[in-house]
């Protein structure tokens, strides 16, 4: 059932050969689905491109599929476009999930280079198919851990985008993270301290609940931020924590602020300065505290004069998804002049 009555896009399935994942520890497949969104009476040719980086335990073609009560992203572009709130563009959906349930869109030894993926062989593939995109036409969107490599992408490879978007992109970890270490220390205890008994009967499970999926969570981080050189360690998985104490482990603790955009942002004021557009907003209410991350990205940009839109939502970090109605319009419209 549609929720629109504009004229419907059409998307198209690619599989694109990734061999900027081959060699990753976890295992996980290098071919990889790419959704593409084309507007309604559109071939590509000449558009704008933005991919969507998902959230934690979401794939790109799970923003493509059916959603329940409310539309899914393609069915939103219908609306948007077809009632002249934006321009048309392209919309690449990448299936970025792992073993450890998801992504924050870096190059990992553990998890595989999906920073040269998504920016590499997945771009090349869809602009050559559907002759999109190209230099000074590209943008990069996301929420939550997509919204982190939305914000890591914009500093790292504005060689590469010219906009980006975050909703409630991960910043601040010393409030989003830190707290919930004793957690997954305490769920490691279960299982004799170890990551890879943990791992091995989380993946036993025939049913899974909330705290499972905050573990795997927070090692899908470590392998994304500080994965073990050696090759002995299990998957390459460490905490930044001592397991007896939970003591922060400052060295390990520095490696994880590297991937922290509130702490890195004066370091790549120009790059995103050099941007067309740069959206970031969180909710005010966000679970995760979030939000303060946030607001020191925006303080920041602001005192070093650089353009940007701020938005805050008096709202959570859940079910989010009605905030692209400002932010997909915004990139595209920068994208198109």
């Amino acid at each position: 059932m549609r929720r629109s009555d504009h004229p419907a896009g059409t998307v198209h399935r690619l599989t694109v050969d990734g061999k900027a994942l081959k060699n990753n520890r976890l295992g996980d497949p290098t071919t990889r689905i790419v959704d593409v969104y084309v507007p309604h009476g559109q071939s590509g040719e000449g558009l704008p491109l933005l991919v969507d980086l998902v959230g934690y335990t979401a794939g790109g073609p799970a923003h493509t599929a059916w959603k329940a009560f409310t539309e899914n992203v393609p069915e939103r572009l219908d609306r948007l476009i077809g009632s002249g709130e934006m321009p048309p563009v392209v919309v690449a959906f990448p299936d970025c999930f792992t073993r450890l349930g998801g992504n924050q869109y870096v190059d990992s030894e553990v998890m595989g280079n999906w920073a040269s993926f998504v920016t590499g062989e997945m771009l090349t593939a869809v602009e050559s198919q559907f002759r999109c995109g190209g230099s000074g036409k590209r943008g990069v969107f996301g929420k939550s851990s997509g919204g982190h490599g939305s914000l890591l992408h914009a500093m790292w490879h504005s060689d590469v985008w010219s906009a980006a978007a975050s909703h409630s992109g991960d910043a601040g970890f010393e409030h989003l993270y830190l707290a919930g270490f004793p957690d997954v220390l305490r769920a490691l205890d279960a299982h004799e301290g170890s990551i890879e008994k943990w791992l091995t009967a989380f993946e036993a499970k025939p049913k899974l609940d909330g705290k499972d999926t905050m573990t795997l969570m927070f090692l899908c981080q470590a392998a994304s931020f500080d994965p073990a050189p050696d090759p002995e360690t299990f998957l390459g998985l460490r905490l930044p924590v001592t397991l007896d104490t939970c003591e922060v482990i400052e060295e390990r603790w520095r490696n994880w602020l590297r991937y922290d955009p509130a702490v890195i942002v004066t370091e790549h004021l120009d790059a995103i300065r050099s941007l067309k557009a740069f959206y970031l907003e969180c909710g005010t209410l966000d679970q995760y505290n979030i939000l303060y991350g946030t607001r020191r990205i925006h303080k920041a940009l602001e005192a070093a004069g650089v353009p940007h839109r701020y938005e805050e939502f008096k709202d959570n970090h859940s079910g989010v998804d009605y905030r692209m109605d400002l932010s997909l319009p915004y990139l595209a419209k920068a994208l198109s002049a």
